[in-house]
């Protein structure tokens, strides 16, 4: 059985703890394991990290700095970027992630999820889709940090990921990625209307609230780095997230506990 998660979503940006806006414009916020160390005396339930830099930069993971996290995490993490080879995946496993999370190498390679499950199990293997607009306005799955565009719409993708093997969705919304503004509910219930897999989505929350929304459009856990990162209207920088108390209420059925 799944059960609802509120998931932070942190960015790394050459070593840094980086937020951007519309997958651009990254500003720092902090040091990544101080980060952790806080989310750990906060009893969150799981990370994910997704390193911004790798595959901009075609390159992989930086497994000695990455152990470094999984050091200091009490929790189930999460790792996506620059991850190409299922040697890359039998490699951050053993430093201490739970999941990896394939986005560009899965188009490049549609076989590498397949194999990944085949090795390590499906649970462990989370495919990822970041979702834009193309040059004629209509919505696609994009690449390489949402700067290409893909032939493939996010329903058609979602069933590629999920027929692959993959035993998560990760649902990015490139438009929505720190604005604030609320995830893309509509977005949301079209790709998990299609899929039984659960579908973790991102892009947009600006509350609470946005992401019970998120919760009842269809998605199994929602993802978050500005609500999380930030404080107050001003943006302040501030590592916080709600007490166990609070995650219950909002994911009750009524969603108000």
């Amino acid at each position: 059985m799944y059960y609802n998660r509120l998931i932070p979503c942190l960015l790394l940006d050459h070593g840094k703890l980086v937020k951007t806006v519309r997958f651009r414009r990254p500003v720092y916020v902090g040091d990544p394991i101080n980060a952790v160390r806080i989310f750990n005396d906060k009893e969150v339930d799981e990370l994910i990290f997704l390193d911004i830099d790798a595959t901009r930069s075609h390159r992989g993971p930086h497994f000695d700095y990455l152990k470094k996290i999984t050091e200091q995490c009490f929790m189930p993490l999460c790792y996506g970027g620059g991850v190409s080879s299922t040697e890359d995946i039998g490699t951050l496993f053993r430093i201490g992630f739970e999941k990896v999370s394939i986005n560009t190498a899965a188009i490049e390679h549609p076989d590498l999820i397949e194999k990944a499950a085949g090795i390590y199990g499906s649970q462990s293997i989370v495919g990822a889709m970041d979702v834009g607009k193309n040059v004629f306005g209509k919505t696609v799955v994009r690449t390489d940090g949402g700067t290409r565009s893909t032939k493939y719409s996010p329903r058609e993708y979602a069933k590629r990921l999920e027929e692959f093997g993959a035993g998560e969705i990760f649902l990015n919304t490139v438009m929505r990625d720190g604005t604030m503004t609320g995830y893309d509910c509509e977005l949301i219930s079209e790709v998990t209307d299609c899929v039984k897999v659960p579908v973790i989505v991102c892009g947009g929350a600006g509350s609470l609230q946005d992401c019970r929304s998120a919760i009842d459009s269809g998605a199994s856990a929602a993802a978050a780095g500005s609500i999380f990162v930030f404080w107050g209207p001003n943006r302040a920088v501030l590592i916080n997230y709600p007490d166990s108390a609070e995650v219950t209420a909002l994911f009750a059925d009524d969603g108000r506990g």
